[in-house]
C-alpha cells in the first residue's frame, strides 16, 4: 500500500510529468520552423535567432542555476534546484531527440515545469531567502525569482504545446 507522504508526492509529480512528456506523439520536424515560441523548434538555430532579451535571459538563468553548485553539499534546496536543472537539460538535450520527438519550445517549457517545480516548492516552503542573512539566502531569493519569472512564459508555452499535441482545443474556444 502506498502512503502519500512528501517524498511520495514529489515522486508521483515527477512520474506523472514524465508520462505526459513522453506520452505525446512524435511530430515531423519539417512541420516546424526554428525559433523560441511554443510551436517552434528549440535548437541552436532557434536560440541564435531568438530576440536579444531571450538570449540574455538564458545566460542569467544559466548563471543563476550554476551558482547552486556552491551549495549542493550542504543545502537540500540547492540539490533540488541543481538536480532539476541538470535533469531538464539531459531530458531536453538527449532524451527527447532519442525518442524521435521534435524539441519544440513548448515541450522544453513543459520539461522546466516538471523538473523545476519540486525545487520551487521547497524554496517557497522553507523560504531561506527570508529567514537567513547569507550569500545562500541571496542566491535562494535570486533563483526563486528566476524560476517564477521563467514559469510565466513556461506555463503559457506548455499549455500551447499540450493543446497542439493532444488536440484538447482549450485555446481554440
Amino acid at each position: 500500500m502506498i502512503t502519500f507522504n512528501k517524498k511520495n508526492h514529489l515522486r508521483l509529480w515527477l512520474l506523472l510529468g514524465l508520462s505526459l512528456v513522453f506520452g505525446t506523439a512524435a511530430q515531423a520536424a519539417a512541420d516546424y520552423q526554428p525559433g523560441h515560441t511554443a510551436l517552434e523548434v528549440w535548437n541552436a538555430e532557434g536560440q541564435a535567432n531568438a530576440p536579444q532579451w531571450v538570449q540574455v535571459w538564458l545566460m542569467i538563468m544559466l548563471a543563476s542555476f550554476a551558482l547552486g553548485l556552491l551549495f549542493v553539499w550542504k543545502r537540500v534546496e540547492a540539490r533540488w534546484v541543481v538536480g532539476g536543472f541538470i535533469t531538464a537539460i539531459l531530458i531536453s538535450r538527449f532524451g527527447i531527440p532519442a525518442m524521435g520527438i521534435v524539441k519544440l519550445s513548448g515541450l522544453v517549457a513543459l520539461v522546466h515545469l516538471i523538473f523545476w517545480s519540486p525545487a520551487l516548492f521547497l524554496l517557497l516552503k522553507n523560504r531561506p531567502f527570508l529567514t537567513e542573512r547569507s550569500f545562500y539566502a541571496l542566491w535562494t531569493g535570486l533563483i526563486t525569482a528566476v524560476i517564477l519569472f521563467s514559469f510565466i512564459f513556461d506555463i503559457r508555452d506548455a499549455v500551447i504545446y499540450l493543446d497542439h499535441i493532444l488536440g484538447i482545443g482549450i485555446l481554440s474556444a
